[in-house]
């Protein structure tokens, strides 16, 4: 949401600034320049990246429409499901959840919770390595270094849409140029015809140039500058569950791995010791509802 009020903030700025200087608003509409910039850069983008980089990028614009999905709510629901999972591990052993991470469709503990469920890439750092833990073999060391291995591969491929935004924004000023050449050269085969012929296409020209500089600093560039901390975000989140996930692993108890993880999450959506606290004790039945679920029993 602020990064639609932001983008119309900046269009809203520069139109306002043009207006006050008594500019005529009808001279910016150039079709054509937006077409020749536009169409440009979304042909380098084409050019540059494969199809699974621009399904990310087109998710990735999306997300930073929406917002980020790793609030203070969000991190307290995640702890609230490792402490029951841990509870029921130190109750039953780490074989009382196998089944739970073979099958976490079918899971007593996940089924509460359904953007876990749905987020495969979570759901999978988590089950596997909790997988990893109760087939034994493998030491807490050899645990955090796959999580680790995980969590840069993920965190690698998370970050191309980021760079082929990058890469659009800094090649926007030049498709500006572009535009403002093909218009001079469209004004020099008008040479000797009405002055105002004339003007108007030097005034077209002009605007290719602002519309690349325009796009680039205020709607491209600023975009990307967001995923990057979308991306961030979600890389902070899967350092929470690997402090989570080890504590526990090197036999802390649930209440002191989650009290560890709890001080892992960033400052800025770090949950207090008692919100956590009454989350993961509280007994109400979690609905099935949009992944926010309500208390859930734990022991």
């Amino acid at each position: 949401m602020f990064a639609i009020i932001g983008i119309l903030l900046v269009f809203a700025a520069v139109l306002c600034g043009f207006l006050m200087e008594k500019g005529p608003l009808l001279v910016l509409l150039q079709p054509s320049e937006f077409v020749i910039i536009a169409g440009a850069a979304l042909g380098t983008m084409l050019a540059a990246n494969p199809m699974q980089v621009l399904r990310r990028i087109f998710g990735g614009v999306l997300s930073v429409l929406s917002g980020s999905a790793f609030s203070k709510q969000r991190y307290i629901t995640t702890l609230k499901m490792m402490f029951q999972l841990f509870h029921k591990a130190r109750k039953e052993g780490m074989v009382g959840i196998e089944m739970d991470v073979e099958e976490p469709e079918k899971s007593t503990v996940f089924q509460k919770y359904p953007d876990f469920l749905k987020n495969h890439v979570i759901r999978d750092f988590v089950c596997d390595t909790m997988r990893m833990a109760i087939t034994g073999g493998a030491t807490p060391l050899d645990l955090d270094q796959m999580m680790e291995l995980d969590m840069d591969v993920h965190h690698i491929g998370a970050t191309q849409p980021v760079t082929a935004l990058a890469t659009v924004a800094d090649s926007l000023p030049g498709m500006g140029i572009v535009a403002a050449v093909l218009g001079v050269v469209v004004t020099m085969s008008a040479l000797g015809g009405p002055p105002e012929e004339i003007g108007h296409k030097v005034a077209a020209a002009l605007v290719g140039t602002f519309l690349g500089i325009l796009l680039c600093y205020g709607v491209v560039g600023p975009l990307s500058s967001n995923l990057a901390k979308l991306v961030e975000d979600e890389h902070a989140y899967f350092h929470v569950l690997r402090v989570v996930m080890l504590s526990f692993i090197k036999g802390m108890s649930p209440s002191l791995a989650i009290e560890a993880a709890r001080r892992a999450i960033p400052e800025t959506v770090r949950p207090s010791f008692t919100e956590v606290e009454a989350a993961c004790r509280a007994r109400d039945e979690a609905p099935a509802g949009a992944g926010v679920p309500e208390p859930a029993p734990a022991a």
